[in-house]
């Protein structure tokens, strides 16, 4: 059985010459995901897993020191490796509304009339509103996510129901 891996963040580049690395946070809660003493699983998987011993924020960025790795060399090794925690780790969301992005990728479309759309591609964040991305007809579409067009959601069943305005499927 395969686990649901999540990633929360990626490893940048070097910081200085002792092993400290950028690291661009993909989570909500990045002082709790990245608390020193978090382990963190990677993607490839061979290359942890890693335990964060200290890190301290820097712009957008953070700046993570890992437990033995010590030099620029080692952590350059790590550049672009995924971390990544199983999705069972996730917070529960309060609100039936809410949806982690993850779970919505691989969700069946169709409309509301039956017509089968294809798979979810990608959740998009596009000036703070929510999109799903599907493929009809061979063309990339945005579906904005709002109950007005996705009236909807179905985890259990793994189908979302999209009611198109009109025109949405043809540009």
């Amino acid at each position: 059985m395969t686990q649901d891996l999540i990633a929360v963040g990626r490893i940048g580049p070097a910081r200085g010459v002792r092993g400290d690395v950028f690291v661009e946070p993909w989570t909500d809660a990045p002082d709790e995901r990245f608390a020193p003493g978090s382990v963190l699983a990677t993607d490839p998987a061979a290359v942890g897993p890693l335990t964060v011993e200290r890190v301290n924020l820097n712009g957008p960025r953070m700046v993570v020191h890992f437990a033995g790795v010590e030099t620029r060399e080692a952590v350059e090794a790590l550049r672009g490796v995924r971390l990544v925690v199983d999705a069972t780790e996730r917070p529960e969301l309060e609100d039936p509304d809410e949806f982690y992005a993850s779970d919505l990728v691989g969700l069946a479309a169709r409309t509301v009339g039956g017509t089968e759309l294809g798979p979810v591609a990608d959740v998009l964040d596009i000036a703070g509103a929510d999109y799903l991305v599907l493929h009809v007809d061979g063309v990339e579409r945005l579906v904005p996510f709002v109950s007005a067009v996705v009236p909807d959601v179905d985890l259990v069943g793994r189908t979302v129901t999209v009611d198109p305005p009109e025109g949405l499927f043809e540009l």
